[in-house]
């Protein structure tokens, strides 16, 4: 039977998928591994524990990868890796949620309007772009021996046979790329004082990166370049034009298909190429199921036990803001954090667990709202989705149907589908078991959800020295 093997690098968890040809998951397997912050606000990785996670999944699927005919990686998007000309790493990788560059924002904040907008992103310091300027500034000695800044996924691919380039889906989430031509920004290179050749050249996601050497039971298999996780996710889910798929995880990510990229500075969502010639928006929560789990460790409970709380309680006018780490876009801001507003002496802990799950919903909807896509049909997807609770309060919450899919290793799939690209053949992944919630009307979730938007846009505007919401 001929499979594919696909590599996704998340932020804490490597995964492996092993696929068949007819799109069916043979095996997989995932091992998870530390992310350093060595001074506060900062994450860091070390590339050496994401190779020796890919060596011990790879043992665990050997007997399904033996025989395979490619190899594909997705991973974490944004970060930056310096490397030297042999694609090692010089230093720990720094990741997306990292924010030392808070003041290096500036300066794409201070960047002409009309160059600004051609980023077609938020600008936020775990981008590529503000890290590498905050090594130039800190790290003079390293900058100066790297031959170049790679993205996580293209580091893993160069420890085991691949060469020093990216793909379009990564570097379009730099606030580096001109996203309507599709190509590196000079005028934003020149203006923030990054310099060309530390940039990697940008191949086609399936485009062949020769064999793997260095991963035991795939050595020798043809390797592809890959893509971004969601990118990779996106394949996997076959999103259709109009759909919106909403993944809750330790983050949340909202996104839908575009026909094509937009300029526009300063924009309350994210712009991103997909694994193909396509375009994708998506407004990204960090704190998700991040924040669910700071409440349930906070309570001492598992996690069935908190929604088990949840589920019989009410708010009862309790507000929780879950922004714990700083935000994103239109969300909320970096500097924004997380509080429950509106206590009182009634107020009891399961009243806080369960303003705090609706919070988590409530970003779910600005999220929606913010991407335009208020009323289209939605596909409910990720860890946080699995609990029947939360499935139910965001279809009533959002107030429309939810089509919740069960997928295994989206983003390792959709790698999967990129290695078979690469050597002429085709994976049409078969659809997954779907569940449909239908919603339940309820005035006082929508009061709630008022309440909480409110609270939330003062909180946006006051980080911007502006008046409350209109």
């Amino acid at each position: 039977m001929d499979r594919y093997v696909g590599i996704d690098l998340g932020t804490s968890a490597l995964k492996v998928a092993v696929v068949a040809r007819d799109g069916s998951v043979l095996d997989g397997a995932a091992v998870s591994y530390p992310v350093y912050s060595p001074k506060p606000g900062w994450a860091e990785a070390s590339p050496a524990d994401w190779h020796a996670a890919l060596g011990f999944a790879l043992d665990a699927v050997g007997a399904a990868a033996a025989g395979a005919r490619a190899v594909g990686i997705a991973g974490q998007m944004h970060g930056a890796v310096l490397c030297n000309a042999a694609g090692d790493a010089l230093r720990p990788a720094v990741l997306w949620p990292d924010r030392r560059a808070v003041t290096q924002i500036e300066q794409w904040q201070r960047l002409p309007e009309e160059i600004r907008a051609r980023l077609a992103n938020p600008v936020v310091p775990g981008m590529t772009g503000p890290i590498l300027r905050w090594l130039l500034e800190n790290e003079p000695n390293l900058t100066t021996r790297a031959s170049v800044v790679l993205l996580p996924k293209d580091c893993l691919r160069v420890a085991i046979g691949g060469t020093p380039v990216t793909d379009r889906s990564d570097a379009s989430a730099t606030l580096l790329w001109d996203l309507p031509a599709d190509a590196w920004s000079m005028s934003t290179l020149d203006s923030v004082g990054i310099p060309t050749r530390l940039l990697p050249s940008v191949r086609e996601s399936s485009a062949g990166d020769g064999q793997v050497t260095l991963a035991g039971v795939l050595n020798g298999v043809p390797l592809v370049v890959g893509c971004a996780d969601t990118a990779a996710a996106l394949l996997a889910s076959r999103l259709r034009p109009g759909e919106v798929q909403i993944n809750l995880g330790t983050g949340i990510q909202v996104l839908r298909t575009v026909a094509e990229p937009w300029a526009q500075a300063d924009p309350p969502v994210h712009l991103y190429a997909a694994a193909d010639e396509g375009w994708y928006a998506m407004v990204a929560v960090q704190n998700g199921g991040l924040a669910l789990d700071w409440v349930r460790q906070l309570f001492t409970l598992t996690w069935p036990e908190l929604f088990a709380r949840a589920d019989k309680s009410s708010a009862e006018g309790v507000a929780f803001l879950p922004f714990l780490t700083g935000e994103r876009g239109g969300v909320a801001p970096p500097s924004a954090r997380g509080a429950w507003v509106g206590m009182s002496e009634r107020t009891t802990r399961d009243t806080l667990i369960r303003s705090a799950v609706e919070g988590v919903a409530f970003c779910v909807r600005r999220a929606v709202e913010l991407l335009g896509a208020w009323g289209q049909p939605a596909r409910l997807s990720g860890g946080g989705a699995r609990s029947p609770v939360l499935r139910q309060l965001l279809a009533d919450v959002l107030e429309m149907p939810l089509t919740y899919v069960e997928a295994r290793s989206a983003s390792a799939v959709g790698a999967a589908m990129l290695a078979a690209r690469g050597v002429g053949e085709r994976i049409e992944p078969a659809p997954p078991a779907a569940d449909l919630v239908e919603p339940r009307p309820s005035p006082a979730l929508a009061d709630a959800y008022r309440t909480w938007l409110n609270m939330q846009g003062h909180l946006f505007n006051a980080s911007r020295g502006k008046g409350a919401p209109s």
